[in-house]
């Protein structure tokens, strides 16, 4: 495909930062920063635009904490102002991605998503019944992020010049996670400590960026590959083959084909396991003929009702959250065999005030 320019003027024009206001405010107009903005928002929008048009834009400094479910991670936020210009940034450049994409990736996509995965691996089972599948994740992956090698994939697809400056401005406000080197072949004893690596988890743009940076690993996949099935949702992947000997010949490529982009599997997240036994995926047990919730899943769903019964009783959250909350969990949990698990859990939880 050719390569796409004259993209910056969209990225910068008025109503394209107004709707990404208008994107980067949902779920959020209660917040300081949020309303602080738009208490004023034209001027900000045109200062925005100013300091975007003259590259004199900067980004703020971004708040990190961490999270433990369900895994340990550290989440970057960039400032209000930033989303705001990331949000304007991706409307323009995510549809030149979107059309390189191949369709089995799922991950922060429109009209996709964990759920439309899920349905592809069910399928995919129901078809390989007698085979096996490949399960793989990749270790570490956002923060191993090489920007040097980004940076040639995103040009293989956009020459804007302004645009391009932005993305690499945006890249170089986040850390530079280097706590854990990594050597690949061909490295010598500084190699690690002298590329930039890692994006921000929590930024619209590390999320398209985590499928522009294994769109080649997916072509290659579907192209050179040729499996049976794949699907891949950000850093997970399964592979499917009526074969369990060419699925570890496949691994051992899979490993080849990740040192190029420097990235590692995990090594105790890669197995292969036979179709009767179904696959953990995104949070599911999913077999040829159902899906299980897994347990960890409905042990998370099981604390946050303990929470919200808790908050509600005390008068901390509102009846409109408690709905909110657990309508999507049920929304969730109808994806899969679940109706036994719902029964029990809200009969065992309750949701009263003190004051009933």
């Amino acid at each position: 495909m050719r390569r796409i320019g004259n993209l910056f003027a969209d990225v910068c024009s008025f109503g394209n930062l107004l709707s990404a206001a208008k994107r980067a405010r949902r779920g959020k107009k209660n917040r300081p920063d949020v309303l602080a903005f738009h208490m004023d928002l034209e001027a900000n929008l045109l200062r925005l635009r100013d300091e975007l048009g003259s590259g004199l834009y900067q980004p703020g400094a971004y708040r990190t904490f961490k999270i433990t479910d369900p895994k340990p991670r550290v989440i970057s936020a960039a400032p209000y102002r930033d989303r705001v210009v990331h949000h304007a940034l991706c409307s323009v450049i995510e549809p030149v991605f979107e059309r390189r994409f191949i369709y089995d990736s799922y991950a922060n996509r429109k009209g996709k998503g964990s759920h439309a995965a899920i349905d592809r691996c069910t399928c995919l089972c129901r078809s390989n019944r007698t085979g096996y599948v490949l399960k793989c994740d990749v270790a570490r992956y956002f923060p191993s992020i090489d920007h040097e090698i980004l940076h040639g994939q995103i040009g293989r697809s956009i020459k804007c010049r302004e645009t391009l400056n932005l993305i690499g401005v945006i890249l170089n406000a986040a850390g530079d996670d280097t706590t854990v080197p990594t050597y690949f072949d061909g490295d010598n004893l500084f190699t690690p400590f002298e590329r930039r690596i890692g994006v921000p988890i929590g930024n619209l743009t590390s999320q398209l960026i985590g499928n522009v940076y294994l769109n080649s690993f997916d072509h290659w996949m579907k192209e050179t590959i040729q499996p049976a099935g794949y699907i891949r949702f950000v850093d997970d992947f399964l592979v499917f083959s009526e074969s369990r000997s060419e699925l570890f010949r496949v691994l051992g490529a899979i490993r080849d084909q990740m040192s190029l982009l420097r990235l590692s599997l995990h090594p105790r997240k890669c197995q292969v396991t036979p179709m009767r036994c179904g696959v953990e995926f995104l949070g599911w047990h999913v077999f040829p003929d159902h899906r299980r919730i897994r347990r960890s899943t409905g042990v998370r769903f099981q604390r946050k009702l303990k929470l919200l019964s808790r908050g509600y009783r005390s008068g901390n959250i509102g009846r409109e959250e408690v709905h909110a909350s657990v309508m999507s969990w049920i929304g969730h949990l109808k994806h899969g065999d679940t109706w036994g698990l719902r029964a029990s859990l809200f009969e065992q939880w309750r949701f009263s005030r003190d004051r009933e």
